[in-house]
């Protein structure tokens, strides 16, 4: 586990590609620093020989949402997976430049152990993943894993972890039922609850509500809101109306390039790049 003091904040920056908008660049926001908890320096990203990011310069505050939105292809959930190192398991990745700080420790660092690190850095997958168990062993496999025998212990996370993510009432008569026999919604939920099961620092989500119907996304969307109280949030959506209701940083990529990151009223309302506004307006995409 990462113990190290998390460093203050200055203003995100962002060294963008050249623009040729004649525009004068948004105005400067007058807003307190926050805590930066991921400090990405100048990352350059490789599938082998194809590069997927270039040059990622981005802080991710702490306590905050954090949304990555963009075309396909343009390396937002390439990005989330080198937050907890799940591109460590594909063949032939690599960065080649740049650093991941996590509260001010490389995570890429020789001394660096990546299944404790994706305890500290949990995921919640596009696609819903619970385990062929019961909703109980679901949430407690994490503690189970390291090594929390405690049956009252475990207890006291089950109801915890189902609280935290809104779905205690649904299912606390069914604790031992199979998590498979939850509802679609149900399922991404529970899988959040596995997720905060173990208290991480991060949780990434990768379009968590892109295969779910409005009800269930409007519950995971009111969950996300919830969440940032105790946990900083990265999301990659597509969905630019969620983007703009769920967080409170948007970073906006286009073909591997970061190039803009500020508050998401900014980047909705008054972005500071011509790319950015054909993006957002739905002009391309």
């Amino acid at each position: 586990m990462v113990t190290t003091e998390i460093p203050m904040a200055t203003r995100s920056t962002v060294n963008s590609p050249p623009s040729t908008d004649p525009r004068p660049q948004p105005r400067e926001v007058a807003e307190p620093a926050g805590a930066t908890l991921i400090d990405i320096d100048h990352l350059d990203f490789f599938y082998g020989e194809n590069q997927a990011l270039f040059d990622v310069n981005l802080k991710i505050e702490e306590k905050k949402v954090t949304a990555l939105i963009g075309p396909s292809g343009c390396g937002k959930s390439t990005l989330l997976r080198c937050l907890n190192r799940m591109n460590d398991l594909i063949e032939g990745t690599q960065i080649k430049q740049g650093t991941i700080k996590i509260r001010g420790v490389d995570i890429y660092g020789a001394d660096v152990d990546a299944i404790e690190l994706r305890k500290r850095v949990g995921m919640v997958f596009q696609k819903s993943n619970p385990f062929p168990k019961s909703i109980y062993e679901n949430i407690t496999y994490g503690l189970r894993l390291q090594g929390v025998k405690s049956k009252s212990r475990l207890d006291e996370v089950v109801e915890k972890s189902l609280r935290g993510a809104a779905l205690w009432n649904e299912v606390k008569d069914r604790l031992h039922a199979s998590g498979l026999g939850l509802s679609g919604g149900q399922q991404q939920r529970l899988c959040i609850a596995r997720a905060i099961a173990v208290e991480p620092d991060v949780i990434l989500m990768d379009e968590p509500c892109s295969a779910l119907d409005p009800i269930s996304t409007s519950k995971v969307e009111e969950l996300i809101h919830e969440l940032k109280e105790q946990f900083t949030i990265i999301i990659v959506t597509h969905n630019m109306q969620q983007a703009a209701r769920c967080s409170d940083k948007t970073a906006f990529f286009y073909m591997g390039k970061l190039i803009e990151f500020a508050d998401t009223q900014t980047i909705f309302m008054n972005p500071g790049h011509a790319q950015t506004e054909a993006y957002v307006s739905g002009r391309f995409g």
